[in-house]
């Protein structure tokens, strides 16, 4: 399997056996009548306006799986901040929510790696295979790539009802079918857990108030366990009802950046964000997603994600948690390595702390 297209979005059906692949072309603003995907990456100041990247989907074209090639390619090292550096920048996050500055704050770090020559295809393939996430898909921008095996909801329009499915809580999968009962029953009665989830549903609601029929905002699920093959997630689900005017470009500019891995409140978040991490988040921490004929859009967060530069040869993961005051910086920077693990076994890469 190659890449012939300057701009495609891939996506894996498993069930059918098939890769679909669906050619786009740049366009401005939504194109009526027809299948849109948008990008929209995360602000590089804490007053920019959302910017949406928008493309006109073609036809898709299916393409029937082929078997992955044996074994895995050469194992190269992919470096990260060291626990030491993570820690102290924690340590500093927590003490403006001592402050009362901040109450939540999602804080990243960096995997990358240069000089480093990947087939984006196979490692996609490989890599939902492993994570069967509900959101993956590959986006080839140029010479750039966009891996994501995405678990989460950002937006979801049907008709005139709104979703939102944060995540926040993560615990890592059993060895046995009796730890992995266990560690679903610690996440889902973890009150650390628990703060974080409901600080970033209370934000979305915030932010849904903005838009919403009066009196349609409401929690419709909370602290919801999700399991994956590689972690559980607490999940809660948001909803509401929009006035029937509403465009893709209002919601955005209301909701945006995602509560889930900012913080809350979310402008201080990102503030700081932008301040204490070491590297430009970009499109990591984005949302992408299809805007159908009818109105409706299905946008995912664009995390569990490799961003792959083929011209420079460079790989860049995001990977982070949630910074409140019940947290444990080293366990924090344990969760930021299990969320790692998949996409980076995916590259067969080592990790170096530097």
């Amino acid at each position: 399997m190659s890449l012939h297209h300057e701009y495609a979005v891939y996506t894996l059906d498993e069930q059918e056996k098939v890769l679909r692949c669906q050619p786009m072309v740049p366009c401005v603003g939504v194109t009526e009548g027809q299948e849109t995907f948008c990008i929209i990456p995360f602000p590089e100041t804490p007053d920019e306006p959302p910017r949406i990247h928008y493309y006109a989907v073609q036809k898709a074209e299916l393409v029937a799986l082929q078997k992955l090639p044996e074994g895995l390619p050469e194992p190269f090292r992919i470096k990260v901040q060291s626990r030491e550096e993570y820690i102290q920048a924690v340590q500093k996050l927590k003490h403006h929510i001592q402050i009362g500055d901040i109450y939540e704050v999602n804080y990243c770090v960096e995997l990358s790696a240069e000089n480093i020559s990947i087939d984006p295809l196979q490692v996609f393939l490989r890599l939902q295979r492993v994570a069967c996430a509900p959101y993956a898909r590959m986006v080839k921008l140029g010479e750039q790539y966009i891996i994501s095996v995405s678990p989460e909801l950002f937006l979801k329009r049907e008709g005139r009802r709104l979703i939102s499915k944060p995540i926040k809580g993560t615990a890592p999968r059993g060895k046995t079918e009796a730890q992995d009962q266990e560690n679903k029953h610690l996440l889902y009665n973890s009150l650390k857990e628990r703060t974080e989830n409901v600080m970033i549903v209370d934000v979305t609601r915030n932010d849904f108030s903005k838009i919403a029929e009066r009196g349609t905002v409401r929690v419709d699920q909370l602290y919801t366990i999700e399991t994956y093959n590689t972690v559980h997630q607490m999940v809660s689900t948001v909803s509401c009802t929009l006035p029937a005017e509403s465009k893709l470009e209002n919601v955005i500019e209301a909701l945006y950046p995602v509560p889930s891995i900012t913080g809350a409140p979310k402008r201080r978040a990102t503030e700081l964000i932008l301040q204490y991490e070491t590297f430009r988040r970009a499109f990591y921490c984005g949302t992408m997603g299809f805007y159908s004929a009818n109105g409706d859009f299905e946008l995912s967060v664009i995390i569990r994600s490799i961003v792959y530069d083929a011209l420079s040869q460079s790989i860049s993961i995001g990977v982070g948690s949630a910074i409140t005051h019940l947290c444990d910086p080293e366990k924090e920077y344990d969760e930021c390595l299990l969320k790692a693990r998949a996409l980076v076994n995916a590259l067969n890469a080592v990790i170096i702390q530097e």
